[in-house]
C-alpha cells in the first residue's frame, strides 16, 4: 500500500467533525491505492497525482455527511474522474518541459533485460490507454483494471447501464486495435 502523507489529509480532517474524522481516514485508507491508480490511468501525471488526491479528499471531507455507507468507493472515484478531467485540462494550458525522458534513466532493477521489457510494456500500455478518449478510458480502467461491475461503473460515473456497456465494448475494441498496432510497430523496429 502506498503511504498516505499526513499533509494530504490534514486540511481535509480539519474540515470534518471529530465524529467524521475516523470515517474520513478509513475511507481514504481503504481507497487510496485504487484512487492513485485510477488518477494515473486517466492521464494525471505522477507529479500531479498528490495534488489531485488532495482535491478528492477535500471534496470528500466537505460532503462526507452526504456519502451513504457502502458507496464510498463510487463517490471517491467519481470525484476523481471529474478532478482528473479538470487536471488534464489545466495541464494542457500549463507550459512545462516534458520530463518523460528522465523516467527512462531511473530503474536499477536486478535483471536489466526483464526490467527493460517490463518498462517497455508498461509505457506501451500507458500510451495505448492515452489514445482512448477519456470517456472510454474511464469505463475501461474501472472494469478491466479496478474490477468494478458495470452497475458500479454506471453509479460511479452517473451513466445509464447501456452507455457503460457500449463504452466498455468500444473501449475494448479500440484498446485491442491500438495495442496490436503498437506491438506491430515495435516488432518492425
Amino acid at each position: 500500500m502506498l503511504d498516505l502523507p499526513l499533509s494530504l489529509t490534514s486540511a481535509a480532517v480539519a474540515a470534518t467533525s471529530r465524529a467524521g474524522e475516523a470515517r474520513l481516514r478509513g475511507i481514504v485508507d481503504a481507497h487510496f491505492d485504487a484512487l492513485w491508480r485510477f488518477l494515473r490511468r486517466l492521464g494525471v501525471p505522477e507529479s500531479d497525482v498528490d495534488d489531485a488526491i488532495q482535491e478528492v479528499i477535500l471534496v470528500l471531507a466537505r460532503k462526507l455527511d452526504q456519502v451513504t455507507l457502502g458507496s464510498e468507493r463510487s463517490f471517491v472515484l467519481s470525484t476523481a474522474f471529474r478532478i482528473a478531467s479538470d487536471t488534464r485540462r489545466r495541464l494542457k494550458r500549463r507550459r512545462e518541459v516534458n520530463d518523460a525522458s528522465l523516467l527512462d534513466m531511473v530503474s536499477p532493477a536486478p535483471d536489466p533485460e526483464q526490467s527493460a521489457e517490463q518498462r517497455r510494456l508498461t509505457l506501451l500500455f500507458a500510451q495505448v490507454l492515452e489514445q482512448l478518449s477519456l470517456e472510454l478510458r474511464a469505463v475501461f480502467v474501472l472494469y478491466e483494471l479496478e474490477d468494478f461491475t458495470m452497475a458500479e461503473i454506471a453509479t460511479t460515473l452517473g451513466l445509464p447501464p447501456g452507455t457503460v456497456a457500449s463504452r466498455l465494448r468500444r473501449g475494448r475494441e479500440a484498446f485491442e486495435r491500438l495495442a496490436a498496432e503498437a506491438l506491430a510497430q515495435g516488432v518492425e523496429r
